[in-house]
């Protein structure tokens, strides 16, 4: 056992000692529950596939603290948006930059006994910790999350803002946990959004986030992984979908020291559909690994998955995507594409799409490309007055600008251009295509 995972249960132990008297049953099962599975998973290696291109030797090596209060962090960097607004800095609550919470949303530590039974029913079933080392850890270090639960037919009427936020030259360990409930017929629109005061900031950032689409429901999910280049940050998203339910999602990530974000989406209901875009950029020497598995359980199910990453410097890149297709997942309709630019020679991707069909009545398709930036158009660009450096950004953006463009909630839009402008060293204006603007 590591010096990673020897601090892990120690932490685990002080919150379970510290909160015996006063965390309800439940919780104090399911930190007993993680804590065990976390001490009992063996390490990933070089050998462990899901681990492979991506090495844990150095964070096995690593040495994080659990804040006991939140520090006073600039807002600057946040999103602006009408929307229902949950702060954490370094991983603990901070009340005053949170707004009021409407009846839908509460924290675990304050549910009422039928919010808890909820919380109880549906926690950790997705998130699957025997199989996921972090999701155990996650259980083990629960200390707070969230639950968003919208009842039968209704509508969060603002979007749920979560910002996780880690402060300059923190090396805290944030462990932060979100459970959404949709019933029949309801619809909510979440933003997941990941920064740091600044990239001396090398704390630990554990994010899980379980998903229960009911029936007819809809879920419009946004994932911001935007942090700087020192953190280390493992997080997955794990959604089920019922009859006619609808996951729509969107992933970016710049990438850090330590990145690895796991999406599991599993059809349980006939019509669901998955709608799952995501866009990745590391350089210098940052590392960024999208692992996903979409598994089509019923019959008459749809996936549409499109991620494309722009590798530069000695950054590496890691791409797993899986889509899994039962024997009964008759008339099943999934697609899979991952495009990769490098604008480096020493610039590294791992792509491994995957199809596992053992129905004999779909349509599928999956592929992957990995490609450098075309001469051609190069050349083209420069003829027309246009700098190499210049038509580099230019090309670069418009390989991703297709997704970004997607973005329907116009403030994550308004967000994310200067965000990429600041990425790739140069002006917004230089990311304008076609005559578009950003204003």
């Amino acid at each position: 056992m590591n010096d990673f995972q020897q601090q892990t249960l120690s932490h685990a132990q002080a919150l379970l000692d510290k909160g015996a008297q006063a965390a309800p049953v439940w919780l104090t099962e399911l930190r007993e529950q993680g804590a065990r599975r976390f001490a009992r998973t063996g390490w990933p290696t070089r050998r462990t596939e899901n681990w492979k291109y991506t090495p844990l030797a150095s964070l096995g090596k690593k040495s994080f603290s659990l804040a006991q209060s939140a520090p006073a962090l600039d807002a600057a960097a946040q999103l602006e948006l009408d929307a229902y607004r949950i702060v954490f800095n370094d991983g603990v609550l901070d009340r005053a930059a949170s707004s009021q919470l409407p009846p839908e949303v509460t924290l675990f530590g304050e549910a009422n006994a039928e919010q808890a039974a909820i919380i109880e029913s549906h926690l950790g079933r997705l998130a699957d910790s025997e199989q996921h080392l972090f999701a155990a850890m996650s259980e083990a270090l629960l200390a707070e999350g969230v639950l968003l639960h919208v009842p039968a037919n209704t509508a969060l009427n603002k979007p749920l803002y979560i910002v996780n936020q880690v402060a300059d030259g923190s090396e805290c360990l944030a462990n932060t946990r979100l459970l959404v409930v949709l019933e029949t017929g309801a619809e909510a629109e979440v933003i997941e959004h990941y920064l740091t005061a600044s990239d001396a900031s090398a704390g630990f950032v554990n994010a899980q986030t379980e998903v229960v689409i009911g029936d007819n429901a809809r879920f419009k999910h946004y994932r911001l992984n935007l942090e700087g280049e020192a953190i280390h940050h493992v997080g997955g998203v794990f959604a089920e979908l019922q009859r006619d339910a609808n996951f729509d999602g969107f992933a970016i990530a710049k990438g850090a020291e330590l990145m690895r974000i796991d999406y599991g989406l599993l059809h349980r209901g006939p019509g669901a559909h998955v709608e799952l875009n995501g866009v990745y950029l590391p350089r210098n020497k940052q590392l960024v690994d999208y692992h996903t598995n979409v598994q089509h359980c019923v019959p008459h199910c749809t996936t549409n998955e499109v991620f494309r990453g722009i590798i530069g410097d000695r950054a590496k890149a890691v791409f797993n995507g899986r889509i899994h297709i039962h024997k009964d997942a008759q008339k099943t309709l999934a697609e899979l594409s991952n495009k990769n630019l490098l604008t480096s020679n020493k610039a590294e991707v791992d792509t491994k799409p995957e199809l596992e069909i053992y129905a004999d009545d779909v349509r599928c398709a999956h592929g992957a490309t990995v490609s450098q930036i075309n001469d051609a158009a190069l050349y083209y660009l420069q003829t027309r007055g246009v700098s190499k450096t210049q038509a580099r950004v230019m090309l670069s953006f418009g390989f991703v600008n297709e997704l970004i463009q997607q973005v329907a909630n116009p403030a994550v839009l308004d967000y994310l251009v200067p965000e990429l402008a600041r990425q790739f060293g140069r002006d917004t204006d230089l990311l304008l295509l076609d005559g578009d603007s950003f204003e």
